[in-house]
């Protein structure tokens, strides 16, 4: 025993440190550091922000430098118009050519204009994103966080009834030394005090691997123990109104109307195809071409050039129509696709308030059975102590009592769920 409370002491500190006290904040803060999915959009909306650049969407000019050495060999057979004939073989050509030339477009139809304010409404839309999976991560984060301070709540409930039970056997133990207790009764009291131990020590599990779910969401690389010490507090102030005038601040829905923009520009980038396009080139050319034999011995020019390029479309077989008409549908679907995103979050905010109404209902009713449940079974406790109720008493009023408290528990949980989701709907979830 000694050694075993040597080993205790020594090790108790190395357990205490390795546990950590959590609340919610560091919780959020955490995912909002951590999280893989903030992350990538995170990434995404940087990437969005690059693409955003004129120099993308074709506006400004380009300058490109080029350089060319050829060194060729071969045999050579010329007749001139003076009669001479020239014939000879393993004539060695060289040619260099170099040249730096710049280009810009002047008019394409209003394209560049077009596709730069789809980069626009592509980076909008990537931040909204962002936004959106942030505020579904403090979500998940705050749902998963209370699902253990409810499963604790649970273990709360266990705990006094296998404290219920631990009390029951110990006074039919005593009964039994004194031969006013039956072996039936022993038994069973001792099978109900083993079925709580059971149950108290699979909560304790649930408990642990919930804690677990919560540290893959934030992001945690260590799935150490935390210590969570936390009650179910619910915002009952929540109004309909408040809910429902202000789901346009959806960052879903916002970000369905900034897909209908980009649709709209790239109607536009296809329509400028119609157009003529008009662009502005030039440069500088130096060209050396030297050959052992020949009429050109040595031939070498450079200098400056610049020119304009107008192209004209005539017709391409009707592509630009056909292209452009599957361009405004897609404008309509995504129009389509807002109307019933919009739909779709009303509905689930109704049913989610009609949800969380309901439940700040019965939570008060609930409190008052749960209080008279508990002094239910302390009376039962004291009148089966005095001989004056059975086992089965003492049994079902324990079963009133974790019953209620179950009920208690999750419909305060039920409630808190219903307020984070109303609260996410509206983009005003915070901690």
């Amino acid at each position: 025993m000694k050694k075993y409370l040597i080993y205790f002491a020594l090790f108790l500190p190395l357990n205490i440190l390795a546990q950590q006290a959590f609340n919610l904040k560091n919780a959020i803060d955490t995912a909002l550091k951590n999280n893989f999915d903030i992350q990538i959009a995170k990434n995404n909306t940087e990437i969005s922000k690059i693409n955003n650049k004129f120099g993308v969407a074709g506006g400004l000019p380009s300058i490109n430098a080029s350089a060319g050495d050829n060194n060729s060999m071969y045999n050579l057979n010329q007749k001139l118009s003076t009669g001479q004939e020239i014939n000879k073989s393993n004539v060695t050509n060289s040619s260099i050519n170099a040249g730096l030339s710049a280009g810009i477009v002047l008019f394409n139809g209003f394209k560049v204009l077009a596709t730069k304010e789809k980069l626009n409404c592509l980076q909008k839309q990537s931040e909204l994103e962002l936004n959106q999976q942030i505020q579904n991560t403090i979500s998940a984060v705050m749902v998963t966080y209370f699902d253990i301070v409810r499963q604790q709540s649970y273990l709360n409930i266990i705990n006094s009834s296998l404290d219920v039970s631990s009390k029951k056997f110990d006074i039919l133990k005593e009964r039994k030394n004194v031969g006013m207790a039956n072996e039936a009764d022993l038994l069973q009291a001792e099978m109900d005090f083993n079925l709580a131990e059971q149950n108290f020590k699979s909560q304790k599990l649930v408990i642990n691997q919930t804690k677990i779910n919560l540290l893959e969401i934030i992001g945690s690389k260590q799935f150490s123990d935390i210590i969570i010490n936390d009650t179910i507090v619910i915002d009952k102030d929540i109004s309909k109104d408040s809910i429902l005038n202000f789901l346009e601040n959806n960052p879903k829905y916002l970000s369905a109307e900034q897909q209908i923009k980009v649709n709209e520009q790239i109607v536009k980038e296809l329509n400028s195809q119609r157009y003529p396009s008009l662009k502005l080139n030039t440069g500088y050319n130096y060209t050396y071409n030297s050959s052992s034999a020949g009429l050109n011995l040595l031939t070498q020019n450079f200098g400056p050039f610049v020119g304009a390029t107008l192209l004209i479309p005539i017709f391409n077989g009707n592509i630009y129509n056909t292209q452009k008409n599957v361009a405004l549908y897609n404008v309509k679907n995504a129009e389509l696709q807002k109307e019933s995103l919009l739909s779709s979050i009303k509905a689930n905010a109704s049913k989610t308030f009609q949800s969380y109404e309901s439940i700040l209902d019965q939570i008060n009713s609930q409190e008052a059975n749960y209080k008279n449940a508990a002094k239910l079974v302390s009376l039962v406790l004291q009148r089966f102590q005095l001989n004056q109720a059975t086992i089965i008493d003492v049994k079902t009023a324990q079963a009133s009592f974790e019953n209620a408290g179950y009920m208690l528990i999750n419909l305060q949980y039920a409630a808190k769920v219903s307020e984070i989701e109303l609260k996410r709907l509206v983009y005003r979830l915070s901690y």
